[in-house]
């Protein structure tokens, strides 16, 4: 039989760990939409509206993501389309799209929104997902390590770098966290899909993360994750450019978080 078309037996806390860190994604993605129209000044139903909107839409891909998982859509076969790169470009742009909304733009540039923004992150701490199935023997070293603790290290410095933007300070740092957030991510989606088209042969192969739970993350949370680092980095573009133009340092943006 070949090799990727045997289903991997996925261990529970795998299951646990990976589920409970996707939904917290998507929550804390919608409670960042909700404070946001809030803050803007949107009023209390446009932003439950948007906050459980976008809960409800990001959730409906997930669910949908672990479907076509479940029917093995997106496994590597010959002759087949690769999945995984296509769902996550695809979902991307959607996102980034998305973020042009009128109601949706001024919620994400509302005072305080850019330590909000960096919040959800913490949730990549489920990264060790990764570690654990290469324990298991389910993932190779050279995949599993550079996505596990790349992860792990972005979601414990989350909150930290939030707290420094909130106390009005940490632009800078907070221009690294994004950018290498946005690395690690980019590393760890090419090493999958280098791995899974075997031009690195190695053993064992990516083939775990084309199968439920780990499928959800390179397809729906990695997609959101990217929104959010795009998001900041353009928020403290902004902020760079109108404290050039100021001489006190007031209207920075860096505005204590409420």
């Amino acid at each position: 039989m070949n090799e990727v078309t045997v289903m991997i037996d996925v261990p529970v806390q795998v299951w646990i760990l990976t589920l409970v860190g996707t939904a917290g994604l998507v929550g804390s993605a919608g409670l960042v939409l909700y404070r946001g129209a809030e803050l803007a000044g949107l009023g209390r139903r446009r932003a439950v509206g948007l906050g459980v909107g976008s809960v409800v839409l990001l959730g409906g891909w997930f669910t949908t993501s672990g479907v076509i998982a479940a029917n093995g859509w997106y496994l590597n076969r010959p002759g087949r389309l690769p999945g995984l790169p296509i769902a996550f470009a695809a979902v991307l742009v959607v996102l980034l799209a998305a973020t042009q909304i009128p109601v949706v733009a001024r919620a994400l540039a509302a005072p305080g929104m850019l330590s909000r923004l960096e919040l959800p992150h913490t949730f990549r701490v489920v990264g060790v997902v990764f570690l654990i199935m290469m324990a298991l023997g389910q993932l190779p070293a050279l995949f599993a390590l550079p996505a596990g603790l790349g992860d792990i290290a972005t979601g414990l410095a989350a909150p930290f770098i939030a707290r420094r933007i909130a106390k009005g300070t940490g632009r800078r740092t907070a221009v690294r966290f994004n950018v290498l957030g946005m690395v690690d991510l980019v590393v760890a989606l090419t090493l999958a899909i280098l791995i899974g088209n075997h031009v690195f042969d190695v053993t064992p192969s990516t083939q775990a993360i084309t199968q439920l739970p780990l499928a959800l993350i390179p397809t729906a949370a990695v997609p959101l994750l990217f929104t959010l680092h795009i998001t900041s980095l353009r928020r403290l573009a902004v902020l760079g450019r109108t404290r050039q133009g100021t001489t006190s340092g007031v209207g920075t943006g860096l505005t204590p978080t409420r």
